[in-house]
């Protein structure tokens, strides 16, 4: 009898001290995110949408509720292009059917209230997900505004748990997207230890089962890169995109959120207890049993004990199977580099010998050549023009880094090629050359209508802030202009170069250098006066890029056109005279949206801003450009436009590192973007 008491009193207790030390997350919604274009009930169109979007929302919430659905369905209601509604909802990997059930329902009839006559409409629950649009949404990847919901206070020791929290939470991106699930899930979780005598990282990511697997681990890797601005050495976290999310605690949250089933209504009696079983009541002190309070005071100093050696013996078992990884993970380490390395002779055969004929482009490093491998894939070859500061095996590291780095708005670094004085670099093909080659271009101008223009301008920024706060390296491009930009057949933006100022190891110390790298017209005032450079003197190329693309003309040619002004000042003074459409590039007629064209040309300046503290983050920059209802700055004159102000730098480390150990300058309030903080019970 007693050890039994001993044993549930264990169990009470440890349920308890779970209990007091979980933050107190709501079942949601965490938010609604209720689109921009509203329509009109009363027409016709409007009504035949309203039954729609009823009848669609009705299918969603009966199919939750189906173990055949497996947490995910889409389903399209109406035949009228005009009137069609397109909805899907995703539930919770872990959760069971009747959760689901429960948790679409919920989100059903709340998100008729909150968004009642808006075509487009997405909310987060702590089990589900749901969204609707009058235009199709199914197998693409939406991200916008995300939800965010974090838990205050720090973790303690916090340049611990970040480094095991990003490690953590890029290798969930990898196995969510890659999930072999039966059923189709795209659905991880993982358990990883970061301290002695302190509580693991519990992290869960999953996508929408209809992107690919390189969708899925995009949008992961996108979600993931708002915890360092938002969530550092926070002990909890949720990033909720409309087609992935991911979230992270200190307990363990999955597997165990499913509802019991409710008790039978008027149930029978209860079973006579078992001549063996022990008594429900509380045993009196004269009695034979032994009171509660003596059981509690003999538990909790064994329970105290026991505890004590059980995380004793897992932290040393974490600890060598830690060792253990960490030498595998070097054995793999090197099996990638040999993996990354081509043969001279594959190269010329691929380029025709570096023929006149194949040579694409003029990199600031050295020409791009065009090859077709031996299996047919098309590749671009850059011959590098000078040879690198490192040493053979310290340029091959760098190399097997910067080629780990994946994201939709980067150009894929395939390999490299070490043979005598040659060393260079293959990259994947991009069908549709460079941003340059069409935005400047009186006649290719036109094909990049504002709708097109709008989508590489949020790609770019995509790709910064994933080389600011998300790569396993931190990196700041230097170089970043249109011809560094290069399009795919679908008119998406990827990146290049961004690994340039690493492999040429350019003399630099404390965010200073000596050799500057980069083009005058994109560079910041105290990267080209002074050599001192951060994430911000990338945030200023950016803006100038971002008139570029509004405007259609050259930042360094544009005086010529234009009284002397150069493209900065030009875009200040139409601001500032409340003008700013004057700056549109005439080749995209009337097919803008007219507020996303000044959203773009006001982030624009805020991106130019002479002093360094005043430019935003790329992750607020991200955020102002999908969102409507982040209340922007009001920009202050750019730099050049006068005499520059740059006093007292403040500086960023250098880009070595990771993004969890780095300072990030501040930006621009975004107290308005949905974040939740939670506090522990």
């Amino acid at each position: 009898m007693i050890s039994k008491s001993i044993l549930f009193s264990y169990f009470l207790l440890i349920i308890l001290v779970s209990y007091n030390t979980r933050p107190s997350y709501a079942d949601g919604p965490f938010g609604f995110h209720c689109g921009n274009t509203a329509y009109n009930p009363n027409s016709t169109t409007g009504s035949a949408y309203t039954e729609n979007r009823k009848l669609l929302l009705s299918t969603l919430s009966s199919n939750a509720s189906s173990t055949t659905s497996n947490g995910f369905y889409n389903f399209t209601a109406g035949q009228d292009p005009d009137s069609m509604v397109y909805g899907m909802f995703l539930c919770r990997g872990d959760v069971d059917a009747v959760a689901c059930g429960q948790c679409v329902a919920n989100a059903s009839g709340e998100i008729l209230k909150a968004c009642w006559n808006q075509t487009t409409a997405f909310t987060a629950y702590g089990q589900c997900l749901l969204r609707y649009s009058n235009e199709s949404i199914f197998s693409i990847v939406t991200e916008g505004v995300p939800f965010i919901t974090r838990v205050v206070p720090n973790a303690t020791d916090p340049d611990q748990f970040n480094r095991v929290l990003n490690d953590t939470m890029i290798d969930i991106a990898s196995r969510a997207a890659n999930a072999n699930d039966p059923s189709g899930k795209k659905f991880a979780v993982k358990e990883t230890s970061y301290a002695p005598f302190q509580k693991d990282i519990h992290a869960l990511g999953q996508c929408t089962p209809d992107l690919t697997s390189l969708d899925c681990e995009n949008c992961l890797r996108d979600a993931i890169a708002y915890i360092p601005t938002y969530c550092a050495s926070s002990p909890g976290c949720n990033v909720i995109f409309p087609s992935c999310f991911i979230r992270y605690e200190v307990y363990s949250f999955y597997n165990s959120v499913s509802p019991a089933p409710e008790p039978a209504r008027n149930p029978g009696p209860p079973p006579p207890p078992s001549p063996h079983s022990p008594s429900n009541s509380t045993s009196s002190e004269g009695g034979a049993g032994i009171s509660t309070r003596t059981v509690v005071a003999i538990v909790v100093p064994i329970s105290i004990i026991v505890l004590f050696i059980m995380g004793f013996c897992i932290v040393r078992r974490s600890k060598k199977t830690h060792d253990a990884i960490s030498e595998t993970t070097g054995a793999t380490e090197i099996l990638t580099i040999e993996s990354l390395q081509y043969n001279l002779s594959e190269i010329q055969a691929a380029t025709n010998n570096f023929a006149i004929g194949n040579r694409v482009g003029e990199g600031g490093f050295g020409p791009v050549y065009k090859g077709t491998l031996s299996n047919g894939q098309e590749i671009a070859v850059k011959r590098l023009s000078r040879s690198s500061a490192q040493g053979t095996e310290e340029f091959k590291n760098e190399i097997a880094l910067v080629a780990r780095l994946q994201h939709r708005n980067l150009v894929r670094l395939l390999g490299f090629c070490l043979e005598g004085e040659e060393r260079i670099l293959i990259y994947e093909f991009i069908t549709n050359k460079s941003l340059d080659y069409f935005v400047f271009d009186s006649k290719k101008q036109q094909l990049l209508d504002w709708l097109r223009r709008y989508k590489i301008i949020g790609g770019i920024a995509r790709g910064l802030l994933y080389l600011h706060e998300d790569s396993r390296l931190r990196i700041i491009h230097r170089d970043l202009k249109a011809s560094n930009v290069l399009l795919d057949g679908n008119m998406n933006p990827k990146i290049a170069d961004f690994g340039m100022a690493r492999l040429f190891e350019i003399d630099q110390s404390e965010g200073n250098t000596s050799k500057i790298a980069g083009t005058f017209g994109y560079m910041a005032p105290e990267y080209a006066l002074h050599g001192l450079f951060s994430v911000k003197s990338d945030v200023f190329s950016f803006g100038v890029l971002v008139l570029e693309i509004v405007s259609g003309k050259k930042n360094n040619q544009f005086y010529q056109t234009h009284g002397g002004d150069d493209l900065l000042s030009y875009a200040w003074r139409q601001w500032r005279d409340g003008t700013p459409l004057a700056l549109m590039d005439p080749k995209m007629g009337d097919s803008y949206e007219r507020n996303e064209v000044i959203k773009s040309i006001h982030v624009a300046l805020l991106c130019v801003q002479d002093e360094i503290e005043q430019r935003p983050t790329m992750a607020s920059v991200v955020l102002m450009l999908n969102s409507n209802s982040v209340t922007l700055p009001v920009p202050n004159p750019p730099a050049y436009f006068g005499r520059s102000r740059t006093q007292n730098l403040p500086i960023d480390q250098p880009e070595s590192g990771t993004s969890t150990n780095t300072k990030l300058l501040p930006g621009p309030s975004v107290n308005e973007v949905s974040i939740t903080e939670l506090y522990p019970r």
